[in-house]
């Protein structure tokens, strides 16, 4: 991924809203969702939705290469042009970690401790709704090194073919319990065991629909988010 003859890309984004502000709001969303899930398991005396914060976490890690991408194509060389290509290609392997935690809502209602079913509601939400901004956020990064090189189109087109891909992604950790280490630890097997699910006989119709649904929720949020950052434009 290179940037060309333009000039580097702007050190702020988000309709001029500094980059660190927008950490430290995702930061305090983390810690929130983290202490919720500290308070059930103190009144619970369980272990229950501390996944969610592993999970959390893996969400973390494409932010924080989209971001490290990002700061690193403002410089120039043919040494950084090298870096950010396989940098790229991780980013990638693990953006689908980031909007995944949506579909940790199918955990609500199993286990029936003696937590309210609200509580519950509000704890998975606050995880779902954090791990589907770090996702928009990091590609939104993304998308603007994209766009700074090679312009407005094939930057959107370039955000179609990841949420195409990190739907196809989420698919395969929920459905096939996949996850972005396999492609380190054993991509052969992965490979081999991928084909083999995803040719079954019923596994068309689910790959497709839920990652058509899915792909078509986060480009919902992603261009609200966009529209919403967009400065406004009054008339003179």
């Amino acid at each position: 991924m290179t940037i060309g003859k333009r000039s580097s890309v702007p050190e702020k984004s988000f309709a001029g809203t500094s980059h660190t502000a927008v950490y430290a709001l995702l930061g305090l969303g983390s810690a929130m969702c983290v202490a919720l899930v500290a308070g059930r398991g103190l009144y619970s005396h369980t272990h229950h939705f501390q996944t969610l914060v592993w999970n959390l976490f893996l969400a973390w890690i494409p932010l924080v290469l989209s971001a490290l991408i990002y700061r690193a194509s403002t410089r120039r060389g043919d040494v950084t042009r090298w870096i950010l290509a396989p940098v790229a290609i991780v980013w990638l392997l693990f953006f689908p970690n980031a909007p995944y935690i949506v579909t940790d809502l199918v955990h609500l209602g199993q286990y029936p401790d003696n937590i309210p079913g609200w509580y519950d509601v509000m704890l998975v939400a606050w995880f779902a709704w954090t791990g589907l901004l770090l996702g928009v956020v990091s590609l939104r990064l993304m998308q603007e090194i994209v766009a700074h090189a090679r312009g407005s189109r094939v930057g959107w087109a370039f955000v179609v073919l990841v949420t195409a891909a990190g739907s196809i992604g989420i698919y395969a950790g929920r459905f096939l319990r996949f996850n972005s280490w396999n492609v380190f630890q054993a991509p052969l097997t992965l490979a081999d065991t991928g084909w083999d699910q995803v040719t079954r006989p019923d596994a068309g119709e689910l790959l497709l629909g839920f990652s058509v649904l899915f792909g078509l929720l986060f480009l919902f949020v992603y261009c609200t988010v966009h529209l919403l950052a967009r400065p406004e434009r009054r008339s003179s």
